[in-house]
């Protein structure tokens, strides 16, 4: 598609994909001529029945929101949780070092995102792992329409109506964590100064929650299974753990969590000389542009001293990543952590499992042993 339809439009649904490096990163530039106010995926998003997300907001709406968080991702503020993430992940590993493996996901990569996010947000420790399944379960798709399992809108449910729940109870007994600021935090718009609403705080608390637990679950996992194929490369990061910072981005760019982001014309424009109108569809398949040979050397080869790019892995433009700083250290010290625990290491890839989700790649078990 990059060489031969660089604008693509599929027969049957319509809808438009840009796969190359250059015309993704132009497009997350115009957030207003790509919309995402109709959603962020393929399929079609009523947003306006949904609780209110910033990630299906364009700006200026957008703006204000995304700097009523924005605070609590600065890089002063992440580098501060170090110690707690370092902590956190020495946590879990150690018991699979005296059993001498586990399952990476369910065991590692899924609960060290879950605690620092959930600390942060101020959700109590007995309930974060239900919470993380009704996350993993309103992701699930099925292959045929409607796409949405049963099981998916009954762990929508459940998530909202544990988050309005949660919320009562933080206005009651307020505390230092994210859902107590937002609920006493006030906005401007329009030359006029409100409170977030329940909906709006819930949205945030969504959004936050799941994004800063999916993503890095499968960026870890994601570099379990590459590392064990590229062995030569984990040697490398185990002779010098500074290279964690660099694996952490080459497996961003190599297999992202996300892979694309879906947005809605606004105007019409003429991509490699075809006509898209306003209204359609276009997905800017950032999985895609991160091999893309035009903008990497050698794109399909797995190198953790790859020369530093501009990344789109963690998106670009006003959308881009809240919590890309988080992950990032989440997942270097995810690594220097399990390189220093588990020198050497076999993957069961015939008893991985992978996700089957909207917008999500990655693994839902990974079945490791020491080597």
């Amino acid at each position: 598609m990059r060489d031969d339809a660089p604008c693509y439009r599929h027969p049957e649904l319509g809808f438009f994909a840009l796969t190359r490096y250059a015309d993704v990163l132009e497009a997350s530039q115009q957030p207003l001529l790509y919309s995402s106010a109709q959603g962020t995926t393929l399929e079609h998003i009523d947003t306006s029945g949904l609780l209110p997300m910033m990630i299906f907001m364009d700006p200026p709406r957008h703006d204000v929101h995304r700097r009523l968080v924005s605070r609590a991702f600065t890089p002063r503020s992440v580098a501060a949780l170090e110690p707690f993430v370092r902590k956190t992940a020495l946590g879990y590993l150690e018991p699979l070092v005296d059993k001498g493996g586990g399952d990476f996901v369910e065991e590692f990569s899924a609960l060290l995102p879950m605690d620092v996010i959930m600390e942060l947000i101020g959700v109590p420790a007995p309930d974060r792992n239900q919470l993380r399944r009704w996350m993993d379960a309103s992701l699930e798709r099925t292959e045929e329409p409607p796409f949405f399992p049963d099981e998916a809108i009954l762990a929508m449910a459940s998530m909202t109506e544990y988050w309005a729940e949660l919320l009562a109870d933080k206005r009651v007994h307020p505390d230092d964590g994210l859902m107590s600021r937002l609920s006493e935090a006030e906005v401007s718009e329009g030359g006029e100064t409100s409170r977030l609403s329940d909906g709006e705080v819930i949205g945030f608390c969504s959004l936050v929650g799941a994004a800063g637990t999916e993503t890095l679950t499968k960026l870890l996992a994601n570099a379990a299974v590459l590392f064990h194929r590229c062995p030569d490369q984990w040697e490398k990061l185990r002779a010098d753990p500074t290279l964690a910072a660099g694996a952490v981005e080459e497996t961003l760019r190599y297999w992202a969590p996300s892979q694309y982001q879906g947005r809605v014309l606004t105007d019409d424009v003429e991509l490699h000389g075809t006509r898209v109108a306003a209204g359609s569809r276009v997905l800017l398949v950032t999985g895609s542009a991160n091999r893309d040979e035009r903008e990497y050397d050698e794109a399909d080869r797995f190198d953790i001293e790859r020369q530093a790019h501009l990344a789109v892995g963690f998106g670009h433009g006003v959308h881009f990543c809240l919590g890309a700083a988080l992950a990032r250290l989440e997942g270097r010290v995810g690594l220097e952590e399990f390189s220093a625990l588990f020198p050497r290491y076999d993957v069961d890839e015939a008893k991985a499992k992978r996700v089957h989700q909207s917008n999500v790649h990655g693994f839902s078990s990974v079945p490791f042993a020491a080597a």
